[in-house]
């Protein structure tokens, strides 16, 4: 923890440094201010010993009147000049840090997605870049502030008194440590807190996005419950952290009751001995008055600082945490001109468990072959795909692209290669005309109500009253499964890339949807490479090839009829099953 909370600060001050003069404008408003404040009193105790003298002088307390009003107006210009540099430099690192969040976490790894809850991430960027705002607010209008009073407060006194300077000096030190070295002990129940913070978000991120399946399932109650219990967790973590926030206040308290108590002690000592004026007492109330009211705020400032740190740490976490799929230093662009596939025995472990999904397994794909994939659930198909589209690396072997190893490649190139058109396609909630031109960004207008009407989209697009500027809705919502799958094949025939995986692209299609789409497939499909994945057996009859996938091995290859005729088969055994139920 102690590492994250360093790397989270260096992130903070690295962003702050990008806009020097800014932060230099910020501080010389916030010391200026905060010094000339200071200066005030020190006027007040010469215009009170001379407004008590036996013979006091007008001009000279007309003069210090001056100086006083004097002393204010360039404090307050200070502040001013502080706050305007603020509000800049302040939302211009926010924006920047939010920046690099998205753009970090946009990077890492399929299973990085897998394994985190959306809201949970979408929570833990927005409290990076809020943290900082937090912590920036409470350095600069807290901690420094405090510090230039202080130090300046007690050369004044010093300056007048030495052993109450030294007093108030001793006292301050104390004081700061204590709540210093407290707020740190609170941290950990800070961090306990943000943590059960986090898993109600996601755990209500989940809830809501599967909220159709909570009603199917008649479960409102059990998610109900089990959302209480989440809660009850952030309530006792959030009873702990506060009684100790009550705990260290009391003790502040005290701390200040006992300094004040001992200076008036003291003073009034100095004062029988004729060595403190009455305008000596002014100046120290008035300075007692300015250091109580700021040392009081020091505490929950650092605590507010560390609060802030504990929200920001698990962003921290995944900013520090290494890609697990990386482009190499000498990672090259991709020249898929033919579209060539070639796994040469590769092997591939998945998990903590390190399941074994292939060993030396090898499949070579010709360049514009339409290659089939079928078996049973768990044989390796949908793997097949996602390793060649790099989503894990492999453990050992190697996956050839036009001779060229898709380890030693950018994965933009690689990725910009490939088409793909999955099963359940999820889209944007943008419009359907940004949803189709997601395939290619620059294509015009046109060329995308082309694939549109390719892939037979234009008809029920064409029935929206704002047609193709309607929202769909988070995922796609608003439209059926098979209006989302004829986008996705939309947005691979806009694409054109020279690899085309199919990962049961007409699943969601009724019979008469599936027989346009069919069409669609096959212009797309024309002197592509391609990669087709299908439970649905029709589907796949016209293949130049088909795999039977099991376990992570090929056991039957061959076109329609030829695995037909080898009995006992398990491509036999599913075209039995599937022909039977469409008799």
């Amino acid at each position: 923890m102690k590492n994250l909370t360093r790397e989270t600060l260096r992130v903070y001050w690295d962003y702050s440094l990008k806009h020097k003069w800014l932060l230099f404008l910020v501080l010389t408003g916030v010391v200026g201010g905060s010094f000339l404040e200071t200066i005030k009193p020190f006027l007040y105790k010469q215009f009170f010993d001379n407004f008590s003298s036996p013979n006091p002088d007008p001009g000279f307390l007309v003069k210090i009147i001056l100086m006083a009003t004097g002393l204010t107006l360039a404090s307050w210009a200070f502040w001013r000049a502080g706050t305007y540099a603020t509000t800049y430099h302040q939302t211009k690192v926010m924006e920047q840090l939010t920046v690099k969040c998205f753009a970090y976490m946009q990077k890492h790894s399929y299973r990085f997605f897998t394994n985190n809850f959306a809201g949970s991430l979408v929570r833990k960027v927005n409290k990076f870049a809020r943290s900082y705002e937090i912590i920036s607010d409470q350095i600069t209008w807290s901690l420094i502030p405090i510090t230039v009073r202080v130090i300046a407060v007690a050369a004044i006194v010093f300056y007048r008194f030495k052993i109450l300077g030294l007093m108030i000096i001793a006292w301050s030190f104390f004081y700061l440590y204590f709540n210093y070295a407290f707020s740190k002990y609170k941290l950990k129940y800070d961090v306990i807190r943000t943590q059960k913070d986090t898993e109600i978000t996601g755990f209500l991120a989940d809830a809501i996005t599967n909220n159709t399946n909570v009603k199917l399932f008649a479960s409102e109650n059990m998610e109900a419950k089990n959302f209480s219990k989440k809660t009850f967790d952030w309530l006792k973590a959030n009873i702990e952290s506060w009684n100790l926030t009550n705990l260290g206040e009391a003790l502040q308290s005290l701390l200040m009751i006992g300094l004040e108590a001992a200076i008036f002690l003291l003073a009034l000592k100095l004062w029988k001995l004729g060595k403190l004026t009455v305008g000596d007492f002014v100046m120290l109330q008035s300075y007692l008055l300015i250091l109580f009211n700021r040392l009081w705020d020091f505490g929950r400032n650092i605590r507010r600082i560390y609060e802030s740190l504990a929200d920001a740490e698990e962003m921290t976490a995944i900013l520090s945490e290494p890609y697990e799929i990386k482009d190499k230093i000498s990672a090259k662009q991709l020249v898929a001109s033919h579209g060539k596939i070639e796994f040469s025995n590769v092997i591939f472990t998945y998990g903590s468990a390190q399941t074994e999904i292939f060993k030396n397994f090898s499949l070579k794909i010709k360049a514009g072959e339409k290659v089939a994939l079928v078996g049973p659930s768990g044989g390796g198909k949908s793997t097949v795909t996602k390793l060649l589209l790099r989503l894990y690396d492999i453990t050992g072997g190697e996956i050839l692209i036009d001779g060229q190893n898709i380890a030693k490649v950018t994965q933009n190139s690689l990725r910009e290669s490939i088409a793909l058109v999955p099963q359940d396609p999820i889209l944007f909630h943008r419009t359907l005309l940004e949803n189709i031109r997601y395939g290619k960004p620059d294509a015009s207008d046109e060329e995308a109500r082309a694939a549109a009407k390719m892939a037979h989209c234009h008809e029920f697009i064409e029935r929206f009253p704002k047609k193709y500027m309607t929202y769909v809705g988070e995922r796609g919502i608003r439209l059926s499964g098979g209006e989302r799958q004829r986008v996705a094949i939309a947005r691979a025939i806009l694409k054109n890339s020279p690899i085309l995986i199919l990962d049961e692209a007409t699943s969601s299609l009724d019979s008469e949807s599936e027989m346009l789409i069919q069409d669609a497939l096959k212009n797309l499909m024309r002197g592509k490479t391609t990669i087709v994945i299908a439970h649905r057996l029709s589907t796949i009859m016209q293949m130049d090839r088909i795999l039977v996938l099991e376990n992570g091995q090929i056991t039957e290859e061959g076109r329609h009829r030829e695995l037909l005729k080898i009995k006992q088969g398990t491509y036999q055994k599913l075209w039995e099953i599937q022909a039977g139920g469409f008799v």
